[in-house]
């Protein structure tokens, strides 16, 4: 192409010189022969003398016509020459040049007379051959290219090649560029692959020159529309408005709905006047809906969006026959520690506090009685529709077990409840469902000290009771568990009557005395003076010994024994024995009332006699 523009100027200065001046060389008038069959080498080797017009005319077409090898510029070549491994490819240099058809994989269509872009990647091969690289060319041109584009906007057509982390692999020019998964469309993408393998159009956004980077956009082509749209739409935006959407994009608080460029959200309780758990209940992606303007804020930039409003509210289409009284049917919706919602319609609920849930006064979870999704039947006790309020009892569908408590429970019956719960001062038992009573603590056992009530039973045992007391307009009921047995302190008060003597051994060692064990019910304290045995020594932990009962109280249950008393009587009584001996050997040996007054005499008359 060179060497016939070449020709046309050549032909051109010989018109204009036939004119000017009539004498042309042979060169100028057939500059491819006289190029073709200059001998360079016998110029070289100064065989062949060349004058240095005829010189400087040769420099010039050699100029004009071929390319500098030199330089590392991107020129055109032409397609000579197609063999099973390369391309030959002519750029107007001393040799034509190879290129490996590896680097026009691209190009399966290549054909001999295409135009290419390449580079000189090396200047001679060791056979003198010219050596080119169509690659590198493209690298070049297509940086320059991508560098335009992005200084003055231009959309680039790309190949999206594969996904990748993130987004899309894009072939812009033969740049692997990335295309993020936020800059493909203006609604979210949920299937990446749809791209794949497309040729679609993009802006380039960005270049990182450093780390050769480049990122393109294909959302940023149609911002700008929708921008359009999107003021259009915001500027006629009223409350109340009904607007048609698609749903966008589905969260567990709410649905987005694109207004066409705008996007709205409808908060998950503007979704249906129902209760619901998740949006998706209700819509699913790309769904068409109707919609209506709740709230915006100044700038229109949140639109808030309602569905359910759409619809006549439930409790205004609640039939007006529904009274209080009635038996209605539902599903446990909510359920709370206070109680359980109930949809008796759709979007109309009423509550089961717990205490309308069992006729028992002792108040369990409402999770004891019903649970999420149960079907069940209530009665209406109190209805508002101004309030939109409704309350329900389950217990209402039984008897009231109370009415007739005096004939199952008379005072002095016994019967078996079952350990529902427990304070500080007793226990409450069930008798059925709906009557519960206590038991004081003090009328667990007559024997046992009890501190707390689960040191007796455990919760769901069951025990035989008495009933001890009955408060019908209370609702109340005291029971007893020890009265259920005798009393076994009206046997130990005459068993363990004062002064009596009983086996024992030393149980604990406690403050200011020990403990003896005598049976499951009888355990006397011995006061530490007490415990002296008889060589001065102290009982210890485990050592049996006889026991003598100096106090018993059937009303606090205390018994108090001695060990000391048991050898301090019989040492009292050996005393007390040898006082009565000393006092009878005294009595015999003391003399008669005669036997005085015959010494009287007898001293009488030894005085007299001596007179």
């Amino acid at each position: 192409m060179a060497q016939e523009a070449t020709k046309a100027e050549v032909e051109a200065q010989v018109t204009s010189t036939e004119t000017q001046a009539p004498e042309v060389s042979e060169a100028q008038l057939n500059p491819e022969k006289f190029l073709k069959e200059f001998n360079w080498h016998n110029y070289q080797e100064g065989i062949d003398e060349v004058d240095g017009k005829q010189l400087e005319e040769f420099e010039k077409l050699v100029a004009e016509n071929f390319v500098d090898t030199l330089n590392d510029e991107v020129v055109e070549g032409t397609v000579v020459h197609i063999s099973d491994r390369d391309a030959i490819i002519d750029i107007n240099a001393k040799s034509e040049g190879v290129i490996s058809l590896n680097e026009f994989r691209y190009n399966p269509n290549l054909s001999v007379g295409d135009k290419v872009e390449v580079l000189i990647d090396v200047r001679e091969d060791a056979t003198g051959q010219l050596v080119l690289s169509h690659r590198k060319a493209r690298v070049i041109k297509a940086w320059d290219r991508v560098n335009a584009a992005h200084d003055t906007g231009e959309i680039v057509n790309g190949f999206v090649k594969c996904r990748t982390k993130g987004g899309m692999i894009v072939d812009v020019f033969g740049i692997e560029a990335f295309l993020p998964g936020s800059q493909i469309d203006v609604k979210p993408i949920r299937d990446y692959d749809q791209y794949v393998n497309k040729t679609m159009e993009f802006k380039v956004v960005k270049i990182n020159h450093e780390f050769k980077n480049v990122v393109v956009s294909h959302k940023a082509l149609i911002e700008a529309d929708i921008e359009e749209q999107k003021k259009e739409i915001i500027g006629q935006l009223e409350k109340g408005q009904v607007l048609e959407g698609v749903v966008k994009n589905v969260t567990s608080y709410g649905v987005f709905i694109d207004l066409g460029g705008v996007d709205g959200l409808i908060h998950i309780t503007d979704l249906s006047w129902s209760r619901i758990n998740h949006p998706n209940e209700i819509v699913e992606l790309d769904q068409k809906l109707n919609v209506v303007i709740l709230d915006f804020d100044e700038n229109k930039s949140r639109i808030q969006l309602g569905l359910k409003q759409l619809s006549k509210h439930p409790w205004e289409a609640l039939a007006e026959e529904v009274k209080v009284g009635d038996k209605v049917k539902g599903k446990v919706v909510v359920i709370a520690d206070y109680g359980a919602f109930i949809e008796v319609a759709e979007g109309v609920e009423g509550l089961i506090h717990v205490s309308e849930m069992s006729w028992s006064t002792h108040l369990r979870s409402a999770q004891d009685f019903v649970a999420v999704g149960d079907e069940v039947e209530a009665v209406i006790l109190t209805l508002d529709r101004e309030e939109r309020k409704m309350s329900l009892g389950i217990k209402q569908l039984t008897p009231d077990p109370w009415t007739d408590i005096t004939t199952k429970y008379p005072l002095g019956s016994k019967h078996t409840g079952i350990v529902r719960n427990f304070t500080n001062f007793g226990v409450f038992v069930e008798l059925e469902e709906g009557i519960d009573g206590l038991i004081y603590i003090s009328d667990l056992s007559w024997t046992k000290k009890i501190k707390h009530p689960s040191e007796f039973c455990a919760v769901g045992d069951k025990l035989e009771v008495i009933v001890l007391e009955l408060d019908v307009d209370g609702r109340k009921l005291s029971l007893g568990h020890k009265q259920t047995t005798d009393n076994p302190w009206d046997k130990y008060e005459t068993e363990f009557a004062l002064n009596t003597t009983h086996s024992g051994a030393i149980e604990e060692i406690v403050d200011k005395g020990a403990t003896v064990k005598f049976n499951d019910d009888i355990v006397a304290f011995i006061p530490s003076r007490h415990l002296e045995k008889e060589d001065g020594s102290k009982l210890k932990k485990g050592e049996t010994a006889e026991f003598r009962i100096i106090e018993f109280s059937k009303e606090f249950k205390r018994v108090v024994a001695s060990h000391t008393a048991i050898f301090k009587e019989e040492e009292a009584r050996n005393v007390k024995a040898a006082a009565k001996k000393a006092a009878s050997a005294a009595a015999e040996a003391k003399p008669t009332l005669g036997d005085a007054n015959d010494a009287l005499q007898a001293l009488k008359d030894k005085l007299d006699g001596k007179a």
